[in-house]
């Protein structure tokens, strides 16, 4: 008996070549491969699976985070790998805490894609030692503080100086320093600009 497999990625070339591990490995079958997060959830809505290859962002309203969230309360049995080339260690913490399986990096690949799918179905949970980096301006994002992470985070889901003082309890000018830090480092020139490049690459992207 073979285990059906949905895959979800936007990246044609990804999405394909995920395509042909599922075809080429022993004991899969691809049931069906969509491009976008809602796709993949409708299709599971209404059929099962025994395993998803589930990329995070994509276009639209929802994640692939947020589509495990909804595969897993619908079909508990069926496993997830989530696969991404985001470093953002908050996706990590929130697949654990939904219950994903296994955890891939596209540009780490401790292990092949192949092996990540037979240690899920026989019933491991894998997850990767270590997390990528990413670079970001004229820096990468290993060179960011805990505190800069933090505000970043708060950055890019658009909250202003004063409200990120707020919520980290310091005051407004702390938060004007360490953002004129990260736009050194980076070389950006605008707390804009941060956001939008720190949004794109995944980089402290909010749960």
């Amino acid at each position: 008996m073979a285990y059906s497999v949905v895959i979800a990625e936007d990246f044609r070339m990804i999405r394909e070549i995920f395509e042909s591990a599922v075809q080429g490995a022993r004991g899969y079958t691809l049931a069906s491969s969509f491009m976008t997060a809602e796709d993949a959830v409708s299709y599971l809505s209404e059929n099962e699976a025994d395993l998803v290859l589930m990329d995070v962002l994509f276009p639209g309203s929802m994640n692939g985070l947020d589509a495990a969230a909804v595969i897993k309360e619908a079909r508990p049995l069926t496993k997830i790998i989530i696969v991404t080339s985001m470093p953002e260690l908050t996706y990590i913490s929130r697949a654990k805490d939904i219950g994903v399986e296994g955890f891939w990096q596209k540009e780490v690949q401790e292990q092949p894609i192949r092996e990540i799918m037979d240690r899920v179905m026989k019933g491991e949970i894998v997850y990767p030692v270590k997390t990528s980096t990413v670079a970001i301006g004229r820096t990468t994002s290993n060179d960011f503080t805990d505190r800069e992470i933090e505000i970043l985070r708060l950055l890019v889901a658009g909250a202003s100086n004063k409200e990120i003082a707020d919520a980290l309890s310091v005051e407004a000018s702390t938060i004007k320093m360490h953002i004129s830090n990260m736009l050194k480092k980076t070389g950006y020139r605008s707390r804009l600009e941060l956001a939008v490049k720190a949004r794109h690459l995944g980089i402290a992207i909010n749960d």
